[in-house]
């Protein structure tokens, strides 16, 4: 296992290391023990013989102060340092008993009691006495003082002799220690070199194998140097290549039938189908696609690109405003934003829905639309001017039920022939045969034109309108058709009213927008059904469990065209039982 490799690796060093550490506790204790007392022991003999040379010349003097003085002084002279002297041979006795050294020191002794016998007569006694007394108690002297330099001698070679082998031991340590150390770097070099290459070739091998799956290269093998965690490591990753080849072949395959089934799908489908690149180039186009023959985008399908390219928000238009004319036929465009996080692919699809049929069919349905409304409003209005004329003569005659319904036939004559010039002005807008006649207006002048003209009807309905005016909004000149800008206003309004609970709030707002001019008609009624919402601008559509007043449901889809046709857009905003909002944007074309 790579846990015993790297233990029998650092045995060594770790066995250098207790080897060292023993032995230099073992010179510490010797040093701090034997040699430091016997170091200790021969300074104090020293002392102690100092001492003793000291008191012995204390002793002669004494001695020669009884010869030619007072022997009863003398004595006390001689008594403090035979005393002193006493003491410190009993102690040099003592330390030096089993040793050498006590042969010395009874010399001395011997000595000392020599020279204390022959002193004491002339401490006794006084006076000059013989000269042989004298030269034998010199003599006693002398021999004390000899054996006293004898034992200084000696103390001093044994404190030399200690002193060389403290020498010789640290010299000897030097050397042990230096050794140590140099076998211990030599060792540990080895061991290093020895562990790096057992470690660092199965990891350099790993490496270079990892880094060639990296690079997609799956059948590369890491070799099995040995049978510890490494090997199994190396074992697991070829394990794991193993796998990943696998799976990579699974992948392929099924990214091929993918593939395949794609390719498949775009050759049958119909519809032009365009793959678009992040920077607008067409990288894929089916067999339909092909056959139109395009090399870039019309300018009404390039713009809704770069703003799917831009935003990732698809566009999916439902107004055949929308419809991009390509030859004869006609497309209602799809594009769609597209991602993969694995190929880093971003783009769109565009898809362009031949609605070609259903334009025709929808034109031809404006045409008879307009054409019926035409025919019927001659007739129509003929028999509502007979009613009038009829109701206006006062013919006599007429019971009042028969008035009545006269009174009936004019106001159902009035609302068809509202709604037979509502048909009319909506197949005119969208045929694009009604012009517009713009001028320049101020937008602080129209908003509060046409809130003087609501007032007229509203306040009646014991409402109140309220103006948001925003300052920034009021100066601004746009260019509009005074008179269709106006019916938008009074269609919104008129709704709002009309849904409005008594005593409500009718507001109407303008406020800038980046490049826009927003205007705003909300009011408090019981709001729009959020199924309803998408589908208010329609024809005849009218919001199911609202109760139905008088209109046939073409207003709004009048207020879209006359917007449409400013190029702008209209929506609505509605939360059920919080009234509704019906806002429109006109572009902002003065700056």
């Amino acid at each position: 296992m790579l846990r015993t490799r790297l233990f029998l690796g650092l045995l060594p060093l770790v066995l250098i290391l207790v080897g060292t550490g023993v032995y230099a506790i073992r010179v510490d204790r010797e040093l701090a023990g034997s040699l430091s007392r016997d170091l200790v022991n021969n300074y104090r003999a020293i002392a102690a013989l100092q001492e003793m040379r000291e008191s012995a010349r204390q002793m002669g003097n004494a001695v020669r102060e009884a010869r030619v003085g007072d022997p009863l002084t003398a004595r006390r002279s001689f008594d403090e340092p035979r005393s002193a002297f006493s003491r410190e041979l009993m102690g040099q006795a003592v330390s030096s008993v089993g040793s050498s050294r006590s042969v010395l020191v009874s010399a001395l002794d011997e000595a000392f009691r020599d020279f204390v016998t022959k002193s004491e007569p002339v401490l006794a006694a006084g006076g000059l006495g013989a000269r042989t007394d004298l030269s034998r108690e010199e003599a006693a002297l002398y021999r004390v003082l000899a054996a006293i330099e004898t034992l200084t001698k000696r103390d001093a070679a044994a404190a030399q002799q200690t002193a060389a082998r403290v020498e010789q031991l640290a010299a000897t340590t030097e050397r042990i220690l230096i050794t140590a150390i140099v076998g211990a770097v030599v060792l540990a070099v080895f061991v290093s070199w020895w562990l790096a290459a057992a470690l660092l070739r199965p990891i350099k091998a790993l490496t270079a194998s990892a880094v060639a799956v990296g690079e997609g290269d799956l059948d590369r093998t890491v070799p099995e140097y040995s049978r510890d965690e490494l090997g199994q490591l190396g074992r697991t990753f070829n394990v794991m290549a193993a796998k990943l080849r696998s799976y990579r072949e699974a992948t392929l395959a099924k990214v091929l039938r993918t593939q395949r089934t794609m390719e498949a799908t775009l050759t049958s489908t119909p519809e032009p189908v365009f793959v678009v690149s992040r920077e607008g180039a067409i990288e894929v186009r089916n067999p339909a696609a092909e056959a139109l023959r395009l090399e870039k985008f019309p300018a009404e399908l390039g713009e809704p690109l770069k703003r799917v390219l831009a935003t990732g928000e698809h566009y999916l238009p439902t107004d055949y405003a929308k419809v991009v004319s390509l030859g004869e036929r006609h497309y209602l465009p799809r594009v769609l934003a597209i991602g993969d996080t694995l190929t880093d692919f971003k783009g769109a699809a565009v898809i362009l829905q031949d609605v070609t049929k259903f334009r025709l069919l929808d034109d031809a349905k404006t045409n008879l639309v307009g054409t019926v409304s035409h025919e019927l409003k001659t007739p129509l209005t003929s028999l509502r001017m007979a009613v009038y004329l009829l109701l206006e003569q006062k013919l006599e005659g007429l019971t009042a039920t028969q008035r009545e319904l006269l009174e009936t036939a004019r106001d159902d004559a009035d609302r068809l022939l509202r709604i037979l010039d509502n048909l009319l002005d909506l197949a005119r807008l969208e045929a694009g045969t009604s012009t517009l006649n713009c001028q320049e207006l101020e937008v602080g002048a129209l908003v509060e034109e046409i809130a003087r003209e609501a007032r007229g009807f509203i306040e009646p309905a014991g409402l109140t309108l309220a103006v948001e005016l925003g300052a920034d909004v009021a100066a601004k000149r746009l260019w509009l058709d005074a008179e269709r800008i106006r019916h938008v206003f009074m269609n919104l309004l008129t709704n709002a009213a009309k849904y409005s609970p008594p005593g409500g709030t009718v507001t109407l707002a303008a406020v800038a927008e980046p490049g826009l001019v927003r205007f705003a008609v909300r009011d408090g009624g019981p709001g729009v059904p959020a199924e309803s919402v998408a589908q208010v601008f329609d024809r005849f559509y009218r919001a199911p469990g609202q109760e139905r007043k008088t209109g046939a449901g073409l207003g709004l889809a009048i207020a879209r065209e006359i917007v449409v046709a400013h190029g702008g857009s209209i929506a609505c905003a509605s939360e059920p039982g919080r009234g509704a909002e019906f806002y429109f944007l006109l572009p902002d074309k003065t700056g």
